[in-house]
């Protein structure tokens, strides 16, 4: 299928480059699958859908500060964004993308301060690059203290004071971050919803998956089949499974908090009718022609033009049904990507 058939045209002043001033502040829109129909609402209103017994599954991934900027030692700047922790000739590293990277060095050291650095240690094949800290410890320090949070390159601006809440879900918990960007569907969710939610009798299920810098990447394929998404770490508990079947097995529905909950939850394996636990790395590509297994619901985000992520919820809902809900949404002013607005698929 061609990637043409996932693109749209965005005007001029549709990006929203800040959050609402209040998390559930966001539009959503309502489409019917079945019928294409549209309702417009406030977020806030997105309780009237679930019924007792349905479960709302979410992503309690947590973002660090992943862009850093240092400078090396002739003065020359260097962004360095952070993409995850590995094993280079047995030491612990760093796997980063550099800004710009052909300056960097192997074996130079680049600074953020007099006493704090990181060295260059390998560039890879790939453009990445492969950095250490001086220990693990003083690399989580230079992290916290220099750190920024990466918004998404699409929002022309620097991160500000409020991003480092408002670009983080409230039920972000993990005492470790991983993610490199937000499951941003969630962001609309207050606590006060949530509770709402839980009194509708609404079972709200945690399970994780660590959002990737391959959120970001570009279909850059003419036909979609040949694209692949970069794995991340998902996790799915033995609780989070039972509580699934149980919903399930019970004749309710499931709602997913996001494109990463739904990768996390089609990945799984499922035997003699029952999700199973998962634990790994996940690489699911999901494209029309995809067969939903648990997922009956999606509330997600206006995405980009000819994204993976477009392409999954084209994949769920039509092709057709979603781009016609894009061109409506422009029509009716919503504020699109990962600080926009919101849809929910039924």
């Amino acid at each position: 299928m061609d990637i043409s058939y996932f693109d749209y045209e965005l005007p001029d002043g549709y990006v929203a480059y800040h959050p609402t001033r209040q998390r559930d502040g966001s539009k959503l829109m309502v489409l019917d699958r079945s019928s294409g129909g549209l309702t417009h609402l406030k977020f806030s209103q997105i309780v009237d859908y679930l019924n007792p017994g349905d479960g709302l599954v979410i992503n309690n991934t947590r973002v660090f500060r992943a862009r850093l900027f240092a400078r090396r030692a002739s003065g020359g700047k260097v962004e360095l964004f952070l993409l995850e922790r590995i094993k280079y000739d047995g030491r612990n590293c760093w796997e980063v993308l550099t800004h710009p990277s052909r300056r960097v060095k192997e074996n130079e050291w680049l600074f953020f301060d007099e006493k704090s650095k990181v060295e260059i240690i390998k560039k890879l094949p790939t453009g990445r690059t492969v950095i250490r800290f001086p220990t693990i410890k003083e690399g989580e320090r230079i992290i916290e203290k220099f750190g920024h949070v990466p918004l998404p390159i699409y929002i022309h601006r620097p991160d500000e004071k409020r991003d480092e809440a408002r670009y983080q879900t409230v039920y972000a918990h993990l005492k470790k971050a991983h993610a490199v960007a937000a499951p941003t569907a969630g962001l609309h969710f207050t606590e006060r919803i949530l509770e709402k939610i839980r009194a509708r009798g609404v079972k709200i299920i945690p399970v994780t998956l660590h959002v990737g810098y391959g959120t970001f990447k570009k279909v850059r394929v003419q036909e979609i089949e040949e694209h692949t998404v970069d794995p991340e770490y998902a996790e799915i508990s033995k609780s989070a499974a039972n509580a699934i079947n149980r919903i399930r097995q019970n004749g309710c529905k499931i709602f997913a908090v996001g494109t990463t909950v739904v990768r996390a939850l089609e990945s799984a394996s499922i035997v003699s009718g029952e999700v199973q636990p998962l634990s790994k790395k996940v690489g699911l590509y999901i494209k029309p022609g995809h067969e939903f297994r648990l997922v009956d619901h999606l509330i997600t985000n206006f995405h980009l033009p000819k994204s993976s992520l477009v392409i999954l919820a084209s994949a769920f809902a039509g092709r057709e049904k979603v781009l016609d809900a894009y061109q409506v949404a422009i029509k009716h002013n919503y504020r699109f990507y990962s600080y926009g607005d919101c849809m929910l698929i039924l």
